[in-house]
């Protein structure tokens, strides 16, 4: 099961550079459920995700180049493109924080992994987070990647 939720940003660390980070490319064959291929730097994978907003299941199995550029020809929609920068947070946990390339240039998304529940419910945001969307399918990847809702 994957907890998370989900941020827009504010402003963005004045330091962002300074974190690892990953080029991201991940395309949707089928967003209910959602059905989806990334590249991850030098990494490919096929990823399942059921239904919900902060909780639900997630399986990655991995992919080689070809099975991933065979099936991205198939893939429907927007294909997004994003760095996801990789900033610690107290207590072992991560904000993984995707800056977006085109067609949503300008759209910042902090995501935060929990191991339960509990700690997702209690988590206080560092001051530079904005709203949380967790509960807004307009934020899903999955729903940018088909042009849908698009949040301004």
């Amino acid at each position: 099961m994957e907890i998370e939720r989900k941020f827009l940003i504010k402003e963005l660390p004045a330091d962002l550079a300074s974190f690892p980070c990953h080029k991201i490319e991940q395309a949707y064959l089928n967003t209910n459920p959602v059905v989806r291929i990334r590249r991850q730097d030098d990494a490919y994978f096929l990823t399942y995700k059921g239904e919900g907003h902060m909780v639900r299941e997630e399986y990655n199995l991995p992919l080689n180049e070809t099975s991933y550029c065979h099936l991205k020809e198939k893939a429907d929609g927007i294909i997004l493109t994003k760095t996801r920068y990789l900033l610690p947070l107290e207590g072992g946990l991560t904000i993984e924080l995707d800056v977006f390339g085109a067609p949503y240039e300008g759209l910042f998304l902090a995501e935060v992994e929990f191991p339960d529940v509990e700690s997702a419910n209690s988590f206080t945001p560092p001051h530079w987070f904005g709203e949380d969307v967790t509960f807004s399918s307009g934020y899903h990847n999955s729903t940018l990647s088909a042009g849908k809702d698009r949040p301004q």
